[in-house]
């Protein structure tokens, strides 16, 4: 075989990371006498001939015939990772689009087939399981592999293995043409969905979907005893990898969303731990993307308040943050767990008593201002560090900084101040005194006695920490008079620090000059939109940046949609004509009825609700938003549901001003 791949001109061909030329040395470790350097050799060879996916590089089809036949060796040292890499190039290589596959793809995988196939009768179990998860994810006809996988099952001893086959079945008789083997495969499944084993009854439930999409509703009492048994443990041995948690979810994805009784299933009692935990994790995902779940699901996650597992307890604390008011008859349960130290075993750390400040902040309980004093006082934290941001799914169970949490508390201010500015004076971190500086902007004239800290972070070398200063200076407005003189000192054109300064100083003196200067000429600089946004609080004054905003509002300079967002926004409030800045707004936002949602449409509602009833026309495409069941969210974990509520109330605030409720503006 090394002959063999040497006389393939690797040089000339490529992988992830470049020249392929590496490739013949990883394969010889992968048949190298030691164990661990082997599989080291060919996670390597996962990483270059796979990577992220995306595509299917010359490199694999050259290495595929080596790779299955190292990994049919009968003592293959790393044949777990080559058979993963050969999954996953096999999966991939249907998935990608024509001209994102090696031309020699197809030719290769029809040589290497024959020898998978011929893996399915290895004497090691892992080996067959292996061969069957590529099999299962291959394109390939019924006809072409159900007369093998049926031979191997008919053989087969092994309780793991023959999840792993029932699932390759199921996927092969479900590829046409099925060929003579179809029909008894499928009976076969059938008859599994009665068998005395809960596992092998899940195995066909998932093997038999694709044909029968109704299945696991009909099924759902049997496929949910399945996945709360004892014996679910299985699965971790599979080819899939997976605990109770992982196979919850997997098989979530049968069901047609938002499924609540899938979701209660899953969170009724269970003396596992992992499976409290999993039924939570699922809660989540559902109530993230979905709102007419919460009050089936409610009072099964508030009972997880009392669970004697920190986790469970703290994942319960958490996502009755995030559903915010909702979680208002459960304030007393969620204050008793304030003292609760327990914590995560994650990096943070954070304990269940914070989450449970977190929630009771969320309803604007006095009960958490002692311990949200006491976190301010604190250099240990389970609070986020900064501004962080999640994928939508799956859930993440984190909490916020201590600045997102404090915004939302602008009636406590008296009370939480005082900690504030200690913090800001004695914690030497940039980014935490920065996001208090955030706080301090959202808190407004209330927050004019940290006015000597903010006076000490204008006089900082880093223009963030500026820019945060100056805002929050702003907000204060003409009470902080005190501070215009170290305003005007740092007010400049020459960085976003010195813009946000210039823009304060007209906020606190209202004299608009030093911001017509340093934010006029910006606007046309790249990435302009945030001097645009500040520009157009100038409104009338900066009518000489008409023309560029006019321009911006319909090209975008880089394309944006912020850019044309901030530009049609700053022509309004410039022109005070509506003609042209309302077409670009509504143009922003006619994807919110159709579910997609990006933090740009929040400011483009808000904006149209400024306008008052000129923007009718956009009334009239959100009104029924707020009435969506799926959450308008970019984000995950606790942000999307802050998300979610913010815009619906900025859709509800847009009827209101357009239909006369309340003013404009």
């Amino acid at each position: 075989m090394g002959e063999a791949w040497d006389a393939v001109a690797w040089s000339e061909l490529e992988h992830n990371h470049g020249s392929a030329e590496d490739v013949p040395d990883l394969l010889r470790r992968c048949a190298g006498p030691d164990p661990d350097d082997a599989d080291d050799a060919a996670f390597d060879l996962l990483n270059h001939l796979f990577h992220q996916g995306g595509w299917i590089c010359p490199a694999a089809s050259a290495a595929l015939p080596f790779v299955v036949r190292l990994a049919s060796e009968p003592d293959a040292p790393a044949r777990d990772t080559l058979m993963e890499l050969v999954a996953r190039l096999v999966s991939e290589s249907h998935a990608v689009e024509e001209g994102f596959l090696d031309p020699a793809w197809p030719a290769a995988w029809e040589k290497a087939l024959p020898e998978v196939l011929a893996l399915l009768q290895h004497p090691e179990p892992s080996a067959r399981r292996a061969a069957a998860e590529v099999i299962r994810g291959c394109a390939d006809p019924g006809e072409a592999v159900l007369g093998p996988l049926l031979r191997c099952w008919e053989a087969e001893t092994d309780p793991v293995t023959r999840l792993d086959l029932i699932l390759a079945l199921g996927a092969a008789a479900h590829r046409e043409p099925a060929g003579g083997h179809g029909g008894r495969v499928l009976d076969l499944l059938n008859g599994l969905l009665d068998a005395p084993a809960p596992q092998p009854r899940l195995a066909a439930v998932h093997a038999l979907t694709p044909g029968e999409p109704d299945l696991p509703v009909r099924r759902l009492e049997q496929v949910l005893a399945a996945l709360r048994d004892s014996s679910v443990g299985m699965w971790r041995h599979t080819t899939l990898g997976c605990g109770a948690r992982g196979l919850q979810r997997w098989t979530a994805s049968l069901l047609p969303p938002p499924s609540t009784a899938y979701a209660l299933g899953l969170l009724a009692d269970h003396p596992d731990e992992e499976q409290r935990v999993g039924g939570l994790n699922h809660a989540a995902d559902v109530l993230g993307e979905w709102r007419s779940p919460v009050p089936d699901l409610l009072p099964a996650v508030a009972a997880r308040l009392d669970d004697p597992a920190p986790e469970v307890r703290y994942q319960a604390a958490e996502l009755l943050a995030c559903l915010g008011t909702a979680a208002a008859p459960y304030a007393d349960r969620i204050a008793a767990l304030l003292d609760d130290r327990a914590a995560r075993g994650t990096r943070t750390g954070p304990t269940v008593g914070e989450a449970a400040l977190w929630a009771l902040a969320r309803l604007n309980d006095p009960r958490c201002l002692p311990g949200l004093v006491d976190a301010l006082r604190t250099e240990r934290s389970g609070f986020a560090l900064g501004f962080a941001h999640y994928p939508a799914s799956p859930h993440m169970a984190v909490l916020p900084s201590l600045a997102e949490v404090l915004v939302r508390l602008p009636e406590h201010v008296d009370t939480l101040l005082p900690a504030v500015r200690e913090r800001m004076r004695t914690h030497t971190d940039p980014l935490a005194r920065r996001m208090l500086c955030t706080t301090l902007a959202a808190w407004g004239a209330e927050a004019a006695p940290a006015l000597p800290e903010l006076l000490d972070l204008l006089a900082d070398d880093d223009a963030w920490t500026v820019r945060e200063a100056a805002s929050a200076v702003a907000a204060i407005g003409p009470v902080a008079a005190d501070a215009a003189e170290a305003l005007l000192a740092r007010a400049s054109g020459e960085d976003h620090g010195g813009r946000h300064t210039a823009w304060a100083y007209w906020r606190v003196t209202g004299d608009p000059g030093p911001a017509l200067r340093a934010l006029v000429p910006a606007v046309s600089g790249d990435y302009p939109h945030t001097d645009l946004r500040l520009l157009a609080e100038l409104g009338p004054r900066a009518a000489e940046a008409a023309d560029v905003c006019a321009a911006l509002a319909v090209s975008g300079v880089p394309p944006s949609d912020w850019t044309r967002v901030e530009a049609a926004h700053a022509l309004w409030r410039i022109t005070g004509d509506p003609e042209r800045a309302l077409p670009v707004l509504l143009g922003a936002v006619e994807e919110l009825p159709r579910g997609r949602y990006l933090p740009v449409h929040l400011s483009a509602v808000r904006y149209l609700t400024r306008m008052g009833p000129v923007a009718r026309p956009a009334a009239d495409l959100l009104r029924r938003l707020p009435d969506l069941d799926r959450r308008l969210r970019s984000d995950g974990a606790w942000r999307g549901f802050t998300q979610d509520e913010d815009v619906r109330a900025a859709v509800r605030d847009l009827c209101a001003a357009v239909d006369g409720e309340v003013p404009a503006g």
